[in-house]
């Protein structure tokens, strides 16, 4: 029993080193799911990855606002803040959050057809590229 414990204390004493506290939403997780949750919560909230920090939070921030989750949106709006965010950033940001649901619901309601769809974003790629001068 003791060995089967140890995982999960070892868990709640690196999340309580990493962020001062453990809080409860995570307390709350059955504990196998927190001991096999937290590394990757970790490693792509604190850790290094393919995208910066801030970037990572604009993106969290982002998607909080897309599904209208206000504890998402309090931590990741305070986090990229934290990353140096600006007020100028984050009002680009708010604006920017509103495209994906915005044209999504456009789209879907037209019932577009996909293929058609995905040929007029190849024409305009391939025209953005020529105006930029890419390959």
């Amino acid at each position: 029993m003791a060995t089967q414990q140890k995982p999960y204390d070892d868990t709640m004493t690196d999340i309580e080193d990493t962020l001062g506290t453990v809080p409860g939403y995570l307390s709350a997780l059955p504990e196998q799911e927190l001991v096999n949750e937290w590394p990757n919560l970790k490693r792509f909230m604190f850790g290094e990855t393919n995208l910066d920090p801030k970037t990572r939070e604009f993106v969290g921030l982002a998607v909080a606002a897309a599904i209208g989750c206000e504890f998402c949106r309090h931590f990741h709006k305070g986090a990229a803040q934290l990353h140096g965010a600006t007020e100028e950033e984050l009002a680009e940001l708010s604006f920017l959050a509103s495209y994906t649901p915005r044209y999504s619901a456009l789209i879907q309601a037209q019932d577009y057809d996909i293929d058609l769809f995905k040929q007029e974003v190849e024409e305009i790629a391939t025209h953005l590229q020529a105006q930029t001068g890419g390959d």
